[in-house]
């Protein structure tokens, strides 16, 4: 016990003489601590943003719903080059024909919604207008469910809505909150949208904004109302499959696509003339889409960490130049060589840590400005916290280990003669 306690004792001493060579030369340890800081920046900035951007598109594709999958013309990926963009162009519009086929025959889908969207429109109430913004999605029954849609005040679309294409909509909360005010039940009031009326049977649950975007700017009005004032001839379906479990969606999606090859007479071989994604896929492609990026600057920050722990051993080494008479006076009232190495080694892993802090703080701040400007939720990157003090340390031992030993060895009688 009493080994211990005088173990723990010299530690607290070599850690307060660190701290006081460090407080002595202020300018020379923050010019020291530059490259720490800049190398843990560069490392946490990227990754918190990055941590922001994955959680805002997480929570974007959420409102398709648990085990839920869409099925459209082009590919939702974060990378389609030129001549993919021109390959999807040319591809069939999925039809609202094949899309009754994949709901009429999916076996493995608890609902099948079918969609279409308008986009940039403004509804106008009672000379109050929103900006020309506003998405008009035209929905099957199922739509509200795959869409995961929940009606907060009022009903949602009914089988006679669709069946008698009744002039009806259902508001996001943006687009309710837009034209009316709180005082005014948005549900019977009649809006305009591109020459239009529409009866007003519901608004949806609040579902929030992703990178940037507001997913509470649109109506949904019903499928067929939509065919009738923008047509059918030219529209491409989107296809929302949720399946019965979450044990069968790759089935489903296996079913789903063989469903639809064989409507669109797809020849065996052929690749897919569609897309199809779920939430899992998405964010699988967004950390694919970021893997070079966090790659090139890991490797960018380590050569940054390196040439700091090389400038943290050579600032050592001139402390142990400056304080050789000081190291031969503990020497002399009986300091061991493992206190002088503990000193000089706590001294360097304290300042890689300052360093590393710093750089932490200013990493997370300037990574959560990409949240800022997107209007989305900050976060704090716990996991590349850790890694960023854990790296720090390790810098900081095997940078400050030959100066220590260099301190340790030194012989008592000939510091104490150092001038």
């Amino acid at each position: 016990m009493g080994k211990i306690v005088l173990e723990w004792s010299n530690l607290k001493e070599s850690l307060l003489m660190a701290l006081s060579a460090i407080r002595a030369s202020k300018l020379r340890s923050i010019l020291t601590l530059l490259g720490v800081v800049v190398g843990v920046f560069s490392i946490i900035s990227v990754m918190t943003a990055v941590g922001v951007l994955r959680n805002s598109i997480e929570e974007g594709i959420m409102q398709l719903g648990a085990n839920t999958f869409q099925i459209q013309k082009f590919r939702g990926d974060f990378d389609s080059s030129p001549e993919d963009r021109r390959r999807m162009r040319n591809r069939k519009d999925i039809t609202y024909e094949q899309a009754l086929a994949v709901r009429d025959r999916a076996t493995l889908a608890l609902a099948v919604g079918i969609e279409s969207w308008e986009f940039g429109r403004t509804v106008f109430w009672k000379g109050q207008k929103t900006n020309p913004s506003v998405s008009v999605a035209g929905e099957n029954l199922e739509g509200l469910l795959t869409n995961d849609w929940t009606v907060a005040n009022g009903r949602g679309l009914s089988q006679q809505d669709l069946d008698m294409a009744r002039p009806v909509a259902i508001l996001g909360i943006a687009v309710a909150e837009k034209l009316f005010p709180p005082n005014i039940n948005p549900v019977g009031e009649t809006i305009r949208v591109d020459g239009s009326l529409y009866q007003v049977i519901g608004v949806f649950e609040k579902k929030g904004g992703s990178l940037g975007g507001n997913q509470d700017n649109f109506i949904v009005i019903p499928i067929f109302t939509y065919f009738q004032k923008y047509g059918k001839a030219e529209k491409s379906m989107h296809i929302m499959v949720k399946a019965l479990n979450k044990e069968v969606v790759e089935d489903a999606i296996e079913q789903s696509r063989a469903i639809l090859r064989a409507v669109r007479k797809v020849a065996p071989g052929e690749p897919d003339d569609f897309a199809y994604f779920s939430n899992d896929s998405v964010v699988k492609q967004f950390n694919d889409f970021t893997l070079y990026l966090r790659v090139g600057v890991l490797l960018v920050s380590s050569i940054s960490l390196l040439a700091a722990g090389v400038g943290i051993m050579n600032i050592m080494l001139v402390s142990v130049t400056e304080r050789t008479r000081e190291i031969g006076i503990r020497k002399s009232v009986g300091a061991q060589k493992r206190d002088i190495l503990y000193q000089f080694m706590i001294e360097a892993v304290i300042l890689c840590e300052i360093g590393g802090i710093i750089g932490i703080v200013f990493g997370v701040l300037g990574g959560n400005m990409v949240g800022v400007l997107l209007e989305v939720p900050a976060i704090i990157p716990w996991d590349w916290v850790a890694i960023g003090i854990g790296v720090c340390s390790v810098v900081g031992l095997i940078f400050g280990v030959y100066p220590a030993w260099k301190a340790a060895n030194l012989d008592p009688i000939e510091a104490l003669r150092f001038e």
